[in-house]
């Protein structure tokens, strides 16, 4: 069997990084691990070929070659999805979809034409379409409510990517969250027991990766990667051995909860493994809306004494924020800017508030008839709330406007990132020099000229650059390297605006037609 492998396309959103990865000439941030992992658990007599579409199109030759095409997506990528699913079925390809879009909302997937639906996790569905493939049957819908033990999954086949275009690679080392946030669709696909891979298994998936010439960032895309927190420490402590061995080929960033904060030994395990960065879900600095959408964990203690343990051992903090939760009170994007600021969180991922395919929040919503049944389903930051929320949709998305706008303004990023990194905690690892590239050497002398010369903020560049070379030297290079990240901000916040600001005319234009489902 000859399978194409096709990868949709993003939009531009909040981690797409275009600005920035232009400056290193790569195309995307990250591969498409459910993709490659599908190809390791699919029959290896099998020929594969995968396209990125984030890379480049899919040629004709490929489109002949193949004699099926399979795909896998998220929401944000149901456009390009729908449309590449079309391309293929009037090439009169056979058609399979797997990953969470097409588990969460199988019939559009079904409706675009797809033949086989790889529903849920494909350890234990794949096998029941590689049966039915066997039977010749033409098409099928394979689902599981059964959870795999993820130490039989195999190592996922990075050699059919064009890793020359990748920022970062991608590993998993476990699936599932024990919380139960009301808005969150992780432990709707992935349930509420974090299930492990066993430590020499993601060490063999490092190793394959060393093998095949990668020595850049490799991202753990667990959405909890403390979720299970005996398991974690006991793969952390081989991993520091492992990087040890290697001399540290690898720089780590990962998803935690923000109770890592109170876990002092396994902070200092991840630092000693070379992580650098950890994203924290954080949403809110509001107690109330916390309480309300069950976010329990994020109320225990304060969450700015949290993150500046965090930061202080050594771990550069990235942080979600949501505005839009019910009985929120007026104001909320200030208190985000003022916790985040005070915080000193650089990197502040924020969004309005979204009801996602069957979550304890979208069956809520649904029940009291406040799901909104025309908006954007491809949900990113520039999508406006979907459903009806307790205060006006304007002045929601008024205060969303002026948050991402003053977060990203070039002066206030850089203001908290100076005094992130003047507390940040140092690598303890003994990473060798390596002589930097060319196309680095040209992308950093980019960044100094926009922010040192040519931005009218350029004192306070030079004032922080300087002052984080004399206070805090060993973190200079990683400093650097997040002003850079200005760059992709300051174009981003524009684009959030634009659209935010288009959705609102539609929906004030169109408010008496909005129909609640159901």
């Amino acid at each position: 069997m000859r399978a194409l492998l096709v990868y949709p396309l993003f939009p531009p959103t909040f981690w797409s990084y275009e600005k920035i990865l232009e400056l290193v000439d790569r195309q995307v941030l990250l591969p498409p691990l459910g993709l490659i992992t599908a190809a390791a658990i699919l029959p290896q007599n099998w020929e594969f070929k995968l396209v990125d579409r984030n890379i480049r199109q899919v040629s004709e030759a490929e489109w002949q070659w193949a004699e099926i095409v399979i795909f896998s997506g998220m929401i944000v990528q149901k456009k390009d999805l729908l449309n590449q699913i079309q391309q293929a079925k009037q090439r009169g390809k056979p058609v399979a979809v797997g990953g969470p879009y097409a588990t969460s909302v199988p019939h559009e997937v079904e409706a675009a034409g797809a033949n086989f639906l790889i529903l849920d996790e494909g350890e234990i569905t794949i096998p029941l379409f590689i049966e039915a493939i066997e039977k010749g049957e033409t098409r099928g819908i394979f689902r599981t409510e059964e959870k795999p033990d993820v130490t039989i999954t195999p190592i996922p086949r990075y050699d059919l990517l064009e890793l020359d275009r990748y920022d970062s690679m991608s590993v998993q080392f476990s699936r599932g969250c024990p919380f139960q946030c009301e808005f969150c669709d992780i432990i709707v696909l992935y349930g509420r027991k974090p299930r492990t891979k066993a430590p020499k298994q993601l060490l063999a998936e490092l190793d394959y990766l060393y093998r095949i010439g990668w020595r850049r960032a490799v991202f753990m895309v667990d959405d909890n990667f403390i979720g299970n927190k005996r398991n974690v420490k006991l793969l952390l402590k081989e991993l520091k051995v492992w990087q040890a061995e290697h001399q540290y080929p690898f720089r780590f960033d990962t998803e935690a909860s923000v109770d890592l904060a109170n876990e002092p030994e396994l902070m200092q395990l991840m630092v000693e493994c070379n992580f650098g960065a950890v994203f924290l879900g954080i949403e809110t600095p509001d107690e109330e809306s916390l309480e309300f959408t069950k976010k329990f964990q994020n109320t225990r203690s304060s969450l700015a004494e949290a993150v500046d343990k965090i930061i202080r051992t050594g771990l550069r903090p990235m942080a979600g924020f949501i505005i839009g939760f019910d009985n929120e009170k007026q104001g909320a994007g200030k208190r985000i800017i003022d916790f985040v600021e005070d915080a000193a969180i650089p990197t502040a991922m924020f969004g309005m508030l979204q009801a996602l395919p069957h979550t304890a929040l979208w069956h809520r919503l649904e029940k009291e008839g406040r799901l909104l049944d025309n908006t954007k389903q491809d949900i990113n930051q520039t999508s406006l709330i979907n459903f009806i929320p307790t205060r006006p949709v304007e002045e929601i998305a008024g205060e969303y406007i002026e948050t991402f706008w003053t977060l990203y303004d070039p002066s206030c990023y850089l203001d908290r990132l100076y005094k992130c990194f003047l507390k940040l905690g140092s690598s303890p690892c003994q990473v060798p020099f390596k002589i930097p590239a060319l196309i680095d050497l040209k992308a950093l002398g980019i960044v100094l000229w926009r922010q040192g010369f040519k931005r009218s903020n350029r004192w306070q560049f030079w004032h922080h650059l300087l002052g984080i070379a004399k206070n805090n030297p060993a973190v200079f290079v990683d400093y650097l390297m997040m002003c850079a990240h200005n760059e992709h901000f300051l174009f981003y916040r524009s684009i959030v605006k634009q659209e935010i600001e288009e959705q609102l005319a539609e929906y004030q234009a169109n408010k008496q037609q909005l129909a609640p489902l159901g």
